[in-house]
This record gives C-alpha cells, sequence and structure tokens, in this order.
C-alpha cells in the first residue's frame, strides 16, 4: 500500500492544481465575455444614439415643412379674406355714391317740383279772381234781362219747358214710328250681314279626316325587321295597337290603317320609337305601346292646354280640358271636332260682340258645345245632354249649360248664347266641303263590328281592319280552348250576318296564344 501513496498525493496535487487551473481559466473567460458585451453594449448605445439624432433631425425637418404649409394655407385664408373685405368695402363705397347720387337728384326733383307748386298755386288764384269775375259779371246780365223782360229767370225757365213739351212729345213720337219702320225693313237685312261678316273673319281651311297614315322609313331593309321571322313582330304590333300594318312595294314606307286616330297616333309613334332603339321583339313592342299610349294621353292634356289659351278662355275645370284635347282625335262626319270647336268658338265669340253680348262667355259656350261627342265610354245618351251634363258637373254657367244642351233642340233655350252657338254650329258644319256622312257612317259601321265582338265572353281585345273586311279578335287562352275558338269565330260571324247591313264579306279571325313569362334574378 505504501508504495501507491507518493501517486495518491501526486495525483491529488494534480486534480488541485488542475481544479486551480480551471478555475482561473474560467474567470479569464468570463472576464473576456464581460468586455465583449460592454464593448457591444457601447456599440448598440453610440448606434441608437446615431440613429436618435437621426430620426430627430428627420422630425425637425417635417415639422418645419408642415410649419411652412400651415404658414402658406393661413396666408392664402388671409389674402382670400382681405379681397373679400377689399370687394365689400368696394361694393360699399359703390353703393354709397349711387345713394348720394340719388340724394342729389331727389333733391333736384323736390325743387323742381317745389317750382312747379308754386306756379300752380299761382295759376289757381288767377283762375279764382276771373271765375269770380265771371260769376259777377253772368249775375249783372241776368238782372238787366229780368229788368228788359219784366219776368224773373224761373219764370221764363217754365214758359221755355212748356212750350218746348208739346213740340217734343210730336217730334219723339213720329222719330219712334219711323225707326221702328225702319228697324222692320232692315232687321233681316242686318242678320245676314252680321252672320256673313262673321263667316269671312272666321274662314278656315277644310279639315278631312281619313284613315290611313304612312310611316316613311330610312331604307327598305327595316321592312323585314318590323315584320320579324315568320312575321311575329308586325302581328305583335297590330295584336296590342288595334292597327293594321300594310307592307307593299312602295319604296321606303308602310301605311297604317285604323278608322281611330289615337290608335293609328299611337301605331306610328310607337313604330317610330321601335326603329330608332332597334330593338324589335313581341315584348319591346308591348312595352312601348303601353308607354306611348301614356305619352298620348299627356298629350291630350297639352292640346285642351293649348286650345283654352289660344281662345282666352279661363277657369276650365281639368276634366274638361281633357275631354277638348280629345277632340284633336275625334271626326264628325269627316270634319276634325277640334277645328270644328275652335271655329264655332271664335265665330260665336265674334257674333256675341256683333250684337253686344259677352264674347268670352260666347267663346266658352261654342268651344264646349260638343264635348258630349268624346265620352271614355259609350252611352246612348244624345250628345248636347250628355255635354250639358258634364258642363253642370263640372261648374260651368247656366248660360253656357243651356248653349250646350239647347244646341240640337233636345231642351228649350233660355238664354241668348243658345240660338248663337246653335247658328254658328250650322255655319261651321254647313260649309262646302267641311262634312263627308259617308265617313261617319263607315266609323260607326267598323265601331258596331268591335261591338259585337265584345259582347262574347272570354274576348279580350277586337280590332276591325281591312276598311271592315277583317274582324280580329284576340280572346284569353285561360278561358277560351282552341275547339271553343273555333266556334267563337263561327257564332261572331253569324251574329255580324244577322245583325248588320255591309257590303261584301266580313272575315272574322279569332287568336290564341299562351305566353308562359318568367323572371330571373
Amino acid at each position: 500500500m505504501e508504495p501507491y501513496i507518493p501517486i495518491i498525493v501526486t495525483a491529488a496535487i494534480g486534480l488541485i492544481v488542475g481544479f486551480v487551473v480551471a478555475k482561473i481559466i474560467e474567470k479569464s473567460s468570463a472576464s473576456q465575455a464581460l468586455n465583449s458585451a460592454k464593448r457591444a453594449a457601447e456599440g448598440i448605445l453610440k448606434e441608437a444614439k446615431v440613429d436618435a439624432e437621426t430620426m430627430k433631425k428627420e422630425k425637425i425637418l417635417q415639422a418645419k415643412e408642415k410649419f411652412i404649409e400651415l404658414k402658406a394655407e393661413h396666408e392664402k385664408v388671409i389674402l382670400s379674406r382681405d379681397k373679400k373685405m377689399a370687394e365689400a368695402e368696394k361694393r360699399t363705397r359703390d353703393k354709397e355714391s349711387q345713394v348720394s347720387s340719388t340724394l342729389a337728384q331727389q333733391k333736384k326733383l323736390n325743387a323742381a317740383l317745389e317750382k312747379e307748386r308754386a306756379d300752380i298755386e299761382d295759376k289757381r288764384q288767377v283762375l279764382d279772381k276771373k271765375k269770380s269775375e265771371l260769376d259777377r259779371l253772368r249775375k249783372s246780365q241776368i238782372e238787366q234781362l229780368e229788368v228788359i223782360s219784366s219776368l224773373s229767370a224761373e219764370d221764363a225757365k217754365a214758359q221755355l219747358v212748356e212750350s218746348l213739351k208739346g213740340e217734343a212729345k210730336t217730334d219723339a213720337m213720329a222719330f219712334i214710328q219711323n225707326s221702328m219702320e225702319e228697324a222692320k225693313m232692315t232687321a233681316q237685312q242686318e242678320a245676314k250681314k252680321i252672320i256673313i261678316n262673321t263667316i269671312q273673319r272666321i274662314g278656315t281651311e277644310e279639315a278631312v279626316e281619313n284613315c290611313v297614315s304612312v310611316f316613311n322609313l330610312e331604307n327598305d331593309d327595316v321592312k323585314g325587321r318590323i315584320i320579324g321571322r315568320e312575321g311575329r313582330n308586325i302581328r305583335a304590333i297590330e295584336a296590342a295597337t288595334g292597327v293594321e300594318i300594310i307592307v307593299d312595294d312602295t319604296p321606303e314606307a308602310i301605311i297604317l290603317s285604323c278608322f281611330d286616330a289615337v290608335r293609328r297616333e299611337i301605331a306610328r309613334l310607337s313604330l317610330h320609337k321601335l326603329v330608332t332603339d332597334g330593338r324589335i321583339h313581341p315584348a319591346r313592342i308591348e312595352e312601348v305601346v303601353r308607354k306611348t299610349t301614356k305619352q298620348i294621353e299627356s298629350e291630350i292634356a297639352e292640346v285642351g292646354k293649348r286650345t283654352v289659351i289660344d281662345l282666352g278662355i279661363h277657369g276650365l275645370h281639368p276634366e274638361l280640358i281633357k275631354s277638348v284635347g280629345r277632340m284633336k282625335y275625334r271626326s264628325s262626319y269627316g270634319q276634325n271636332l277640334l277645328h270644328h270647336s275652335r271655329e264655332v268658338a271664335r265665330l260665336c265669340g265674334t257674333m256675341a260682340a256683333e250684337l253686344g253680348l259677352n264674347a268670352k262667355l260666347a267663346k266658352r259656350a261654342g268651344l264646349l258645345h260638343d264635348i258630349g261627342k268624346v265620352p271614355e265610354a259609350e252611352t246612348e245618351t244624345p250628345h248636347a245632354i250628355l255635354g250639358m251634363q258634364w258642363a253642370e258637373k263640372y261648374g260651368e254657367k247656366p248660360e253656357v249649360c243651356n248653349a250646350i244642351g239647347a244646341h240640337h233642340d233636345e231642351i228649350e233655350m233660355t238664354h241668348l248664347l243658345s240660338p248663337i252657338v246653335q247658328v254658328c254650329d250650322a255655319i261651321s258644319g254647313a260649309r262646302p266641303g267641311a262634312r263627308r256622312q259617308v265617313l261617319d257612317s263607315y266609323i260607326q259601321r267598323l265601331k258596331d263590328l268591335e261591338d259585337i265582338a265584345f259582347g262574347f265572353g272570354g274576348v279580350e281585345k277586337a280590332y276591325a281592319i281591312q276598311a271592315g273586311r277583317e274582324l280580329r279578335v284576340i280572346v284569353e287562352s285561360e278561358k277560351v280552348s282552341d275547339d271553343k275558338a273555333a266556334q267563337l269565330s263561327f257564332e261572331i260571324s253569324q251574329k255580324i250576318q244577322t245583325d248588320m247591313t255591309y257590303p261584301g264579306q266580313v272575315k272574322v279571325t279569332v287568336i290564341r296564344e299562351t305566353r308562359a313569362v318568367n323572371i330571373a334574378k
């Protein structure tokens, strides 16, 4: 064991020395790490100080720029405010100068008025003196005459009046007798003269309506688009408007045929919109026709307003104004009803003025005398009575109402305006070429054709086309089947054949179609 003791001691000493050396080395490396950390911290602090200085400089620059910008804006505001103040001061100075000039002019005018007032006062005093002098002289002359005639002024007047009474009565009776005989001789001649002068002064052009309108096209290629594939577009237009569209070899034109002027105008405007827009298909056609119908209704009201303004008629009820506008699209025996009513109004006004009556009231009665011819729904009431009822309903005066109701002798005339309206109506209608009886009976026959179709169940629309040679009936697909449509066509034709008298043949076409419409959202 003893031989190992030195080894163990040596080993122990070695371990101790190694431990000490290791501690020394560890302390040295820790000191180095600490120094390195200090140096890194100093570097970071230095960089932070540099960054802080840089940021400080940038913030200072930004603050300076912001200050300069705010200062510039402030200067602009101040300049604008100074400019406005300068303009206000200028306006104030201008107003002050205007006021001062006005005051100066006013002073001049006042001075001139004072001078003129003084002159007038002097003249008035002179006139008063002259008047008193004249009164004194007149009184002196009367006293001298009384002394000469030995009569007072009152006695002289009484004697003169008594001497003139008998003579005046005799002369008056003779004058009255002569005037009555002359009036009887010239009354008829003067009446004719008034009527002839009135006709000459109020003569207008003839207005003969027809049943055909020509729609001009830019080129013939549009005709194909209007007809559509297998004729679907033209059928849709005819079904929506009730107007027959004739497409023939006439270059750059198609013909619209219908007895109803309103339908024809709706079709014309609708075609114009469709051709201009370029989109022509059944759905678009129906939409355009609906919009055009509303437009025509607005135009009717506007025509009524323009008419009453042109004639100088005021205070007319809006419903009566609409009735006047509807006259534009109505004819009476071939004579446009609005032109006829305007002509009668002017005739009545002129004739009433010649006779010393109220010309404005006469114009009013003349314009409204035929409003019963434009009802929104057909009625059996005579148009004169219907027009009188409308006039009473909308607050017209009794003279106007009586003139409307009595112009065809349906009621008794109770005012002087009534015979004037009757005479002027006859004058306007009796002019050569003013009316055509044939057209009115023709239109009535077409209306009767359509009324017969509406008398059957399930009929939605009915249009008489081709001058009454064809009746086109559109039925509701839910109520009328295909078999029922054929039966309905036969029944309508038999009804027409039994109840009406007409030349040639009438073709009855019943149209039934089913549409399925859905909306994609």
